[in-house]
Formats: C-alpha cells, sequence, structure tokens
C-alpha cells in the first residue's frame, strides 16, 4: 500500500514502516500498545464491546482501502484469526500479502505484533522421501487463494520437465455437501466453488490445456475474482482462446461430473490432512520445503528410484514475495 494522499494533503506511505527514525518510533509505540493489550486487552479498549471477525475484517479493509490504499487499487480480504485479543487481518493488495492487526472491538489497527511469550523455533524433522520409478504428485490450492495460484505458476516449469515422467496433477480443497453446484462450500465463497469446478473440468476434458488455462486465467481473471460480471467475461474470453468448448465445459460443472471431481479431490485432501493452499504432496509425503520451481524440481526427483535426466535441468531458485504463507 503506497501512497494516498490524506484529509491535509500530505501523502500517506505505509512504505516507510521499518525504515528510518520516523519508522523506528512508530513499531516501538505499536508494540508497547499490543503488548499492553496481551496483558491487559481492556486498557487499549476501553472494555468496549469486541466486534465480530466478519465485522471487524469488513472495517479494516474498508479502512484501508479509503485511507491508505493507492488511488484505483484495493486490498480484498484473505481471513481473519484471532489469537490472545488481537485480531489478525490478512489481506491481497498489489500482488502480494498484507497483515495487520486489530484490537478485539476494531477501534485500533497495528502493522507490526511480536509474540515475546513465544518459544524458540524448533525445526521440524524432515520426512525421507518415499521413492517410486514415477512419483505420484498432488498440489493442493483453491482456485482464489493468492498463495495457490503462487504454487500453480511455480509449478508449471517443473511440469514442463518433469510432466511426462512423473504424475503431477493439482488437486482442489472443497467441501461438498451434496450434489449440486450450489452445494460446494470454498474458503473464498460460491465465486471460488465455482472455478474450482471449472478447473477440473478443463483438467479432465482437455488435460494438454489445462496449465495454459491456468496460465491465461491467473494472469488476467483472478484480479477481477470478486467482480463477478468481469470475472465470467474474462474466464469466457479466456476458454474461447484457448480452443476450449464452452458447452462441454458448463455440462460438466453443472452436472454430476464436476460434482464427482470435486468430492474425489475432498476425499484425497482428507487422507493427504491437506487443509491449507499450497499444499504439495509428493509419494505422500508432505513437502515443506521453498516454493520455487527448482526447490519443487528438486523435491520430486529426489523421490524417483533413478532420477531422469531431466533433473540435471536448473530452474529458477527465485521466490516470490511473501510465498511462505496460505489459506485455510
Amino acid at each position: 500500500m503506497s501512497e494516498k494522499n490524506g484529509p491535509s494533503g500530505q501523502k500517506k506511505d505505509l512504505s516507510v514502516f521499518g525504515k528510518g527514525t520516523i519508522a523506528a518510533i512508530i513499531g516501538i509505540f505499536a508494540l508497547l500498545i499490543i503488548a499492553l493489550v496481551l496483558i491487559n486487552p481492556g486498557v487499549s479498549s476501553n472494555q468496549s464491546p469486541a466486534a465480530t471477525p466478519q465485522v471487524c475484517s469488513g472495517k479494516v479493509i474498508d479502512y484501508i482501502n479509503t485511507n491508505l490504499a493507492s488511488p484505483g487499487q484495493t486490498a480484498s480480504l484473505i481471513n481473519i484469526t484471532e489469537n490472545n485479543g488481537i485480531y489478525t487481518i490478512r489481506s491481497w493488495y498489489q500482488s502480494r500479502e498484507i497483515s495487520v492487526y486489530a484490537t478485539k472491538d476494531c477501534a485500533l489497527l497495528f502493522t507490526t505484533a511480536v509474540n515475546m511469550n513465544a518459544d524458540a523455533a524448533t525445526p521440524t524433522p524432515t520426512r525421507a522421501p518415499i521413492k517410486s520409478a514415477r512419483p505420484v504428485v498432488d498440489l493442493y490450492v483453491m482456485a482464489f487463494c493468492p498463495y495457490g495460484t503462487q504454487a500453480e505458476t511455480v509449478m508449471r516449469p517443473v511440469v514442463d520437465l518433469l510432466g511426462s515422467k512423473a504424475d503431477i496433477r493439482v488437486r482442489y480443497i472443497t467441501t461438498v455437501s451434496g450434489s449440486t453446484p450450489d452445494s460446494v462450500k470454498s474458503l473464498h465463497g460460491p465465486p471460488e466453488a465455482q472455478e474450482d469446478l471449472v478447473q477440473l473440468c478443463v483438467m479432465t476434458s482437455y488435460p494438454e490445456k489445462y496449465w495454459n488455462y491456468i496460465k491465461d486465467f491467473n494472469n488476467q481473471c483472478y484480479p477481477a475474482w470478486q467482480n463477478a460480471s468481469a470475472l465470467a467475461s474474462c474466464r469466457k474470453n479466456v476458454i474461447a482462446s484457448r480452443g476450449i468448448d464452452a458447452s462441454k465445459i458448463d455440462t460438466c460443472v453443472t452436472g454430476s461430473d464436476g460434482i464427482a471431481l470435486l468430492r474425489s479431490d475432498e476425499i484425497k485432501a482428507d487422507n493427504d490432512d491437506a487443509t491449507a493452499s499450497p499444499t504439495l504432496i509428493i509419494n505422500g509425503v508432505k513437502y515443506s520445503g521453498a516454493r520455487t520451481p527448482e526447490a519443487y524440481k528438486q523435491a520430486i526427483c529426489d523421490s524417483f528410484d533413478t532420477a531422469p535426466t531431466a533433473c540435471r535441468t536448473s530452474l529458477s531458485t527465485q521466490q516470490a514475495a511473501n510465498s511462505g504463507g496460505g489459506c485455510g
């Protein structure tokens, strides 16, 4: 969130946080307030009633878009969680995640939080890879999770390199309670459930075009996911540009085939304990390394009985900003 003119004409710039003396003073002030809230939540809120997560997240996103966002730019909600009397509001803005914090009454907003009671991080032992002649690779995502789309972008060059030698596929995290599309629940609401179905139907009917559809959709349509008419128009254009039969996909999405595909992914996700987007499972082992094409490639190559010569090819080691997050 870069710049926007404030009430008196001055510019507000969130990029100053973490830079210079002013940033240090603001950061220390915020930490002092947060410390007081953690010790006694009533200190900062004057015992005001707690706001519900839905109300607070809406208030925070509205405040950001009204007072902090650049002209023509908007932040969208990823999720809101509560811990020790503080709300953490995760939003997506200008292709990256922004996390801010609010008191339970949603009266005070902070940009930094430090848990001083946390124990020193203990490394989690990494499971040894399970090897096979043809590794099975499942990337669990949600269609409108920014981290999921990021992981798909990371995986694409790996698919180009190893797709003929390993079974690499994307799976979708949803809850299916009935036999119609409106019975599908996904974290980012019905539009995401709809796109999950579309992507699965494209994967099944046009497997050779699936990754190109994903690339085009993520680049062109995903930014408009909260605008129903723009999203539908963009999706229609991408489907047409890739030579995909729209009526065939619609039949799959609205019929029993699409629901069966989602339910199959739901069962697989339960078995793999994949609850967050993205989650990468290779031969049944959950991956916990870096999200770069080279790291994904190497993890898959380590899971071959005998690694193919393609594994000698080096891919990008560039890691996107905030690539350690997830939706779930």
